[in-house]
């Protein structure tokens, strides 16, 4: 089977030292690519796997290659030795366990940041943001993303905020500062119908000269215009697993990677360059959950739109592709047992997520019900009493908490599923783990062995020849 027969219908439809001393200069290595000895990128596409654990990568390249033969094509990179590989210290300046918006912050502006904040010290003091800098230096840049497009890691890459939680002020400065493309969930940040302050951001796009699209015909309709704004949702995009089997979703949701085409026709357009971040933002909401198959489903979106980008880049010659994650996030993994491999591959024929199966239950559905819905979403028959563990939690559901408003038994249902997929998780949060960083074309013989976060910032200056 091939990986585009993988992808069609269902389920399966979709399946020590930094880089900069303190006497090391931008200038100093821009100078030395100048002589000869490296070729100044003209593009950056920076792709970021939201609270992706090395486990999320190593099982969704199991999945692949099992299923289709292939391997990922974040693994194939490794493979065929396309690639500089490091692993990246992800602290923060609060913690050695960052948040996403400390994390896009260190690479957008240089500095690490305490938890919470985007590109804003302690003392209050604010940081430039990468994109801001680009955009200075006459390139276009962008954002795309499964999630809000205000979330925290596109915003750590555009704009300064003391709060990461102030969504509907990230989506004014968007505009503001003139992003070039802006793509994602959010509709409630934008929408004057839903934006506490009435404002209609739309139309404010509109006069800037963006054009708006809330669908994905109409997206894949454009032909690189000036400047684009896309927003497809409220609330973030469906994971790519519920996605795969509602014909719906998918008419009105664009995939990932076709989000980053078109952010590249648009983009690309621009003579001086341009710089996009894309980031798999669900695969850190599955993490969060302990949910399966939206974490491989959705690290397998970001494969495509890793393939995607790889291809643009060969083709042009003149872009740095950067692949990481902002953090690990739960740890999960594949563990020994007699069935693992046949366990394992249950996931292959999921048709929905955990997320799917919880949301639609409440305090009066039946066990009979319960168990119904779970085999008819993931294939395998669950007990009474492991239903049972589940529903009792039905009756104390509250609306607190940024990634399970309602309280949902994530944990329930993920400790009881391990039996039937072998994959086990060792929390429910973020990690302090160094991660995968992997980085292809002119500007990636810059890259060390092991890195801080915050040298990506230097690192992408010093490949495009842009000062700071």
């Amino acid at each position: 089977m091939n990986r585009r027969d993988f992808f069609k219908g269902g389920s399966l439809a979709f399946l020590g030292t930094t880089l900069l001393s303190p006497f090391d200069s931008i200038a100093a290595i821009t100078d030395a690519k100048l002589n000869g000895k490296g070729k100044i990128a003209k593009n950056i596409i920076f792709l970021v796997s939201d609270g992706m654990s090395t486990g999320t990568l190593n099982m969704a390249n199991l999945m692949l290659s099992k299923k289709t033969g292939k391997s990922s094509s974040w693994i194939s990179l490794y493979e065929q030795n396309k690639v500089v590989r490091a692993l990246m210290d992800t602290a923060s300046a609060s913690s050695l366990v960052t948040d996403s918006a400390a994390a896009s912050s260190s690479w957008g502006g240089g500095i690490r940041v305490p938890n919470g904040a985007i590109n804003v010290n302690a003392d209050g003091t604010e940081n430039t943001p990468i994109l801001q800098k680009f955009k200075r230096a006459g390139k276009s840049v962008g954002v795309v993303t499964t999630v809000t497009a205000t979330h925290a890691t596109p915003a750590g890459f555009s704009i300064a905020s003391k709060k990461r939680s102030d969504e509907p002020g990230i989506a004014v400065k968007y505009l503001e500062i003139g992003m070039d493309v802006v793509m994602g969930g959010g509709l409630e940040h934008f929408s004057p119908l839903l934006r506490k302050d009435k404002q209609d951001l739309f139309a404010v796009a509109a006069n800037k000269g963006y054009t708006v699209v809330n669908d994905r015909k109409s997206l894949m309709a454009q032909d690189g215009p000036k400047a684009l704004l896309g927003i497809f949702n409220e609330g973030a995009l469906p994971y790519s697993l519920d996605r795969a089997s509602d014909s719906t979703l998918i008419e009105k949701m664009p995939t990932l990677a076709e989000m980053t085409r078109q952010a590249i026709k648009t983009l690309s357009k621009n003579k001086k360059g341009f710089v996009l971040q894309v980031e798999a933002g669900k695969v850190d909401w599955a993490a969060h959950a302990n949910d399966v198959g939206g974490l491989l489903y959705d690290q397998i979106a970001l494969d495509e739109a890793i393939a995607a980008v790889i291809a643009f880049a060969e083709k042009d010659n003149d872009t740095l592709v950067v692949i990481t994650t902002d953090h690990g996030n739960a740890n999960p993994g594949l563990f020994y047992g007699p069935q693992a491999d046949a366990n394992f591959e249950r996931i292959f024929n999921f048709k929905k997520t955990n997320n799917w199966i919880l949301d639609g239950v409440n305090k009066d559905t039946s066990v009979t019900a319960f168990i119904e819905k779970v085999e008819a979403a993931q294939g395998y028959a669950i007990s009474k009493e492991e239903a049972g563990q589940v529903l009792m939690h039905y009756g104390k559901l509250d609306e607190k908490g940024l990634y399970n408003p309602r309280n949902l038994p994530y944990k329930d249902l993920a400790l009881l599923q391990t039996k039937y997929t072998s994959v086990g998780w060792g929390s429910m949060d973020h990690s302090g783990d160094y991660v995968e960083l992997a980085m292809f074309g002119p500007g990636s013989e810059l890259l060390k062995p092991f890195v801080k976060n915050t040298d990506l910032h230097n690192l992408m200056l010093a490949a495009t020849g842009v000062l700071a």
